[in-house]
């Protein structure tokens, strides 16, 4: 018996003392987000808006940093085939991307626009419908090796939406395509404008977040395990930027939740699996080791 005993003992200290690698957890949030998949922010309130993804309600919740929830709104005319992204634009209206495509069969691949949900009077807010495809799907599915038009990362920039395809090909290529959408109502075709290969590992360099820092000089996409920068970019292909850089977590979850809080302060939320994650954390940029 006495050789059980340390063991244990380890176990429950280590469950006690979580590893977060890098980041710095903020708090645990609400239970109704457990498949929390977008996050953005509206007002340095120590607040943000979150959405789950597909099987969950057409709702967006505010929560606090203290992990309380404040909001759960319904959007009207909108359903949640697979919600998977959530970004703002200059006046704080929310965008949600409803295109998770993990089989490349969708062909509804769609964006609802909500104003400013501070705004909002009651629990209900109204959603206008932007619809856009892929010029270069033609099949549905496509064969295993061109399985490249899923997506769960995309973010606002002077008047268009920017989308980062996430991959599923077999054998895994690592390619994600860069697309631009004009971000008005009405039917678009996703002009494909850059693409970029991160690595060959399946479970590490899938894109499922993105976002824009505030002065519009950083661009962020994010991973399970891992986080990409890049700045110094001259146009909007972001991935010809001259300064690019890998940051190590050194945590792997469920991660698919990304905004920055300020310039130089990233938020990031994972899904919930069983007693560990369903988790807000901050990455502090200026802090990071690789």
């Amino acid at each position: 018996m006495k050789k059980l005993v340390l063991p244990l003992l380890y176990v429950i200290v280590i469950s006690c003392n979580p590893n977060y690698g890098q980041l710095s957890l903020v708090t645990r949030l609400p239970k109704e987000l457990k498949e929390n998949s977008g996050i953005a922010i509206t007002a340095q309130d120590s607040t943000l808006w979150l959405i789950n993804d597909s099987g969950n309600k057409d709702h967006i919740y505010r929560a606090g940093f203290d992990g309380k929830m404040l909001e759960d709104i319904k959007v009207k005319h909108a359903k949640n085939v697979d919600w998977e992204e959530l970004t703002k634009d200059d006046d704080n209206n929310l965008y949600i991307g409803d295109f998770g495509n993990n089989k490349n069969k969708r062909d509804d691949l769609t964006i609802y626009r909500i104003a400013n949900p501070e705004t909002a009077k009651d629990e209900e807010i109204e959603a206008e419908k932007i619809t856009f495809y892929y010029p270069e799907q033609k099949d549905f599915p496509p064969k295993k090796k061109h399985k490249y038009y899923d997506a769960e990362a995309f973010f606002y920039l002077d008047g268009y939406f920017y989308l980062f395809t996430k991959n599923h090909s077999r054998p895994f290529d690592g390619i994600s395509f860069l697309y631009k959408i004009p971000a008005e109502k009405g039917h678009h075709k996703a002009r494909r404008i850059g693409e970029y290969t991160f690595c060959t590992d399946k479970d590490q360099c899938k894109v499922t977040a993105a976002a824009i820092s505030p002065d519009k000089k950083t661009v962020a996409l994010l991973g399970h395990d891992r986080i990409w920068l890049f700045s110094a970019f001259e146009n909007d292909n972001f991935f010809e930027a001259s300064v690019q850089e890998t940051i190590a977590l050194h945590h792997a979850s469920q991660k698919e939740g990304l905004c920055f809080l300020d310039n130089n302060t990233l938020l990031i939320s994972d899904e919930g699996k069983g007693s560990s994650g369903r988790n807000l954390y901050k990455l502090e940029l200026g802090k990071v080791k690789n």
